[in-house]
């Protein structure tokens, strides 16, 4: 069996995620600041719209590796049963192939302009999409974090540096970005897959009846949980859609850079949540409460007094991007997301998986996106209100949040209710700032706030002080 996972290899392993993400930042900054301020805002909002659906594509793996990550995460990469994995992961792609040709052929039949573009271009990213996040959640499942953090590294700086020749070379057109974006997974695969995870590429596939037994198992097991995962992201993405149904390209554009500035944020916590899957799945079970309240305690105030930074940054946003003043509006009503999203994407969700709760996520991300989709569609639709359909999309994101946390703390037994109340009045708090006040009265009012918060939090933070030590050094 694996290696027992402990205080220190997972400190490690979140350093190495934080370097990857510190990289992240860095090709955040040239995809959200650079970009926007050099090509078309008609162009931006089409390589917006590429990048929205080719987040979906992922949909045809059918749960193969988020089952994968379920049966097998307790093994190292040594003790892995490659044949099978490899075989499992080979019948899909070939199902993929023919998706990826369908899909390809009614670009042509159904579509013209820019649009029979983009479905051209979603058809080819099919394959290589699933095949990287394949040897993604192979490297996490085995614990070769290390591996997945170069892996990573690597695509973005790829992706980074393809941009950022399109830029010097005056390509001003959203397909070049696009392409940028597949041909950077390809290379990611081809250098790092094939070099460290040949074994699950090549090789010998499992005889008919057997690959079917382990294809029903792995996607029986996963299929619940990538819903989960899809539903929980379609309640942003559906949002997103509809924002480009109801309004033209160019508020699409502005909405999406504001979506894609607060999923800058994001991406620290998703690369620090890849790590504590697995490391959470090992842990002793009576460690997990603690555990638990230990990130809980550190994240929140972390996240809530990040939330300041908008004043100055939101100044500055507008003096670099004043075509997209309109985006700094909505980011200021977006930014409270990360705090309940962050939540979710390092407690909740890893912690449902790791007592094997897929369902209950299924349940409750299920409920958010029919709630979602229903109120979406009423506010542009019949009352036509963009700022309402905002405002909602935050609401759904926090009542899904809270709604999570309960589920886990019946589970674990952990008392949070205070906690809860308290984020809800600080976030809605911010946003009121944001909202109704100068910038400058709204940066004053949030930080007296946050300054109160932090001092009746005080006890709970040196806690966690001395706490995350004990658990760590352990």
């Amino acid at each position: 069996m694996s290696k027992q996972i402990t205080g220190k290899s997972i400190a490690k392993n979140i350093s190495l995620s934080v370097l990857v993400q510190a990289v992240s930042l860095v090709v955040g900054f040239v995809m959200n600041l650079i970009v926007p301020k050099y090509i078309d805002e008609y162009q931006y909002s089409y390589w917006q719209t590429f990048l929205l659906y080719s987040q979906y594509v992922g949909f045809f793996h059918f749960g193969l590796l988020d089952g994968i990550v379920l049966r097998y995460s307790q093994y190292d990469y040594d003790e892995l049963d490659k044949k099978a994995v490899r075989s499992q992961y080979l019948a899909i792609i070939c199902i993929d192939a023919f998706i990826s040709l369908i899909l390809f052929i009614s670009a042509f039949i159904f579509f013209s302009g820019i649009n029979k573009i983009i479905v051209i271009l979603l058809s080819i990213i099919i394959i290589p999409s699933i095949t990287y996040n394949y040897v993604s959640f192979t490297f996490q499942t085995t614990n070769r974090i290390s591996k997945y953090a170069r892996y990573i590294m690597l695509d973005r700086c790829l992706y980074c540096g393809i941009v950022v020749a399109c830029l010097l070379f005056n390509l001003k057109k959203a397909y070049w970005y696009c392409i940028a974006y597949i041909i950077s997974q390809i290379i990611s695969i081809l250098i790092f897959g094939m070099k460290y995870s040949r074994e699950l590429f090549f090789g010998k596939m499992l005889p008919t009846i057997e690959l079917r037994i382990n294809l029903s198992k792995t996607i029986g097991a996963g299929v619940w949980l990538m819903i989960a995962s899809y539903s929980a992201n379609l309640v942003v993405g559906l949002g997103k859609m509809i924002v480009q149904w109801r309004w033209d390209e160019l508020t699409f554009g502005k909405v999406s850079l504001s979506f894609s500035l607060t999923t800058f944020v994001l991406h620290f916590v998703t690369a620090i949540s890849v790590v504590l899957f697995p490391s959470i799945k090992r842990l002793d079970s009576d460690r997990l409460p603690d555990l638990y309240k230990s990130i809980r305690d550190g994240i929140s105030p972390l996240l809530l007094l990040a939330l300041i930074f908008y004043f100055p940054g939101s100044h500055l946003l507008e003096l670099w991007l004043p075509k997209y003043a309109t985006s700094i509006i909505y980011l200021g009503i977006l930014l409270p997301i990360i705090v309940y999203s962050s939540k979710v994407s390092l407690l909740t969700n890893n912690y449902l998986k790791a007592y094997r709760k897929e369902k209950t996520l299924l349940v409750i991300n299920l409920f958010s996106v029919t709630f979602s989709f229903i109120i979406y569609m009423v506010i542009a639709y019949v009352f036509n209100n963009l700022y309402a359909l905002i405002f909602s999309i935050v609401g759904v994101i926090m009542l899904r949040s809270i709604v999570s946390e309960i589920a886990v703390a019946k589970i674990i037994k952990v008392k949070v209710f205070l906690d809860i109340i308290l984020e809800v009045i600080m976030t809605s708090f911010f946003i009121l700032c944001t909202i109704f006040f100068r910038r400058i009265v709204g940066f004053v009012l949030y930080t007296i706030v946050i300054v109160i918060y932090l001092i009746t939090k005080r006890n709970s933070i040196v806690k966690l002080l001395l706490k995350t030590k004990r658990i760590f050094v352990k």
